[in-house]
């Protein structure tokens, strides 16, 4: 089979043969549609020196499909069966936080960036009727990620005020979309005045670009204070959440695309008594509320580009230039 193989830093990122695998006892072999791009993957053939398998590992975390075959212990019915895959493996018995065995899919797993994966049956999911083969590539790991920060590490509740730094990300844009189906009032921060405006017209009722040097007075100044905050970006600007924090506010955070250091105001923290959490990807039951929650409102992801496979080099330089709004989608199989 085709498959985009990542060796090491050091290798250039290809398509290239690799075997095909079979499905084993509870496994699926599914065919690969489309898949997405997130950012672990560029990070992996950036930072990571060596892969876990001798010929390379498969990346890729999102995927949709159609069972293919069936292995052991596996009904039969579910070959034909258009799919979607959870990404998040192994968490384990504790939903507060994944074990020592956790795992995303495609690295050191082989994943979706291929024309066939084999997974284990707990880990595929009927595809939503309303989404396209695109549409549902775009939704496990970043949408998973946006859930849990939204409703299992936040409890947002009804009425609230939302902010969602560095819109136009995948998991950024599945939180600005889930927290507007949920009917909460949504401010947005990003550097692009183009993506500030498409934030807009998705349901953002105040945008705010982190280049104006007034922004944080502003935002304060509109919305007295955030009931909760999702930030996927870090860095130096994290102190500035703990001010636009409302007392007894939630700031969740996923990601470091600004950076891994951060400052706060210890003073500010305490006083306002808020809650700072961390989360990473989510849990089985997670997912299917996730789908529950976007099948009965008919919530689409945003979708920024869909590449060819063997495109995968011009895909993941895309991503690189931080310009896109959405998710970044590759077509393996039509």
């Amino acid at each position: 089979m085709k498959a985009v193989v990542f060796k090491g830093k050091d290798f250039p990122l290809a398509v290239t043969d690799f075997q095909k695998p079979k499905p084993g006892k509870n496994q699926l072999l599914v065919k690969i549609k489309t898949a997405a791009i997130n950012h672990r993957d560029l990070w992996a053939t950036q930072e990571q020196a060596s892969v876990p398998h001798a010929n390379g590992v498969v990346l890729g975390s999102d995927g949709c499909g159609v069972v293919d075959e069936v292995g052991m212990d596996v009904d039969p019915l579910w070959i034909g069966a258009e799919v979607v895959l959870l990404p998040s493996l192994d968490w384990g018995n504790n939903p507060n936080v994944q074990g020592d065995a956790f795992r995303i899919l495609g690295n050191p797993d082989h994943g979706t960036f291929a024309e066939y994966i084999a997974i284990d049956k707990k880990y595929v999911f009927e595809k939503p009727e309303h989404l396209t083969d695109e549409e549902a590539a775009a939704l496990p790991l970043s949408g998973l990620t946006a859930y849990r920060a939204l409703f299992s590490k936040a409890r947002l509740r009804a009425n609230e005020k939302v902010l969602i730094t560095g819109i136009g990300g995948g998991a950024a844009l599945w939180a600005l979309q889930l927290a507007v189906a949920y009917q909460v009032k949504v401010s947005v921060t990003s550097g692009s005045e183009e993506k500030l405006l498409k934030a807009k017209s998705l349901g953002a009722l105040n945008t705010y670009s982190y280049k104006d040097a007034e922004w944080v007075s502003k935002a304060q100044k509109e919305n007295n204070g955030f009931d909760v905050v999702i930030d996927s970006a870090g860095g130096d600007d994290f102190e500035k959440l703990i001010e636009l924090a409302a007392p007894g506010g939630r700031i969740v955070n996923f990601g470091r695309t600004a950076g891994t250091k951060a400052s706060i105001d210890i003073r500010k923290l305490f006083w306002k008594q808020l809650t700072v959490h961390g989360t990473t990807m989510g849990t089985r039951d997670e997912f299917l509320s996730l789908l529950e929650f976007i099948e009965s409102r008919k919530v689409k992801p945003v979708i920024d580009r869909v590449y060819a496979m063997g495109d995968v080099g011009e895909a993941f330089a895309h991503m690189q230039e931080d310009a896109q709004f959405g998710k970044i989608v590759l077509t393996v199989a039509h």
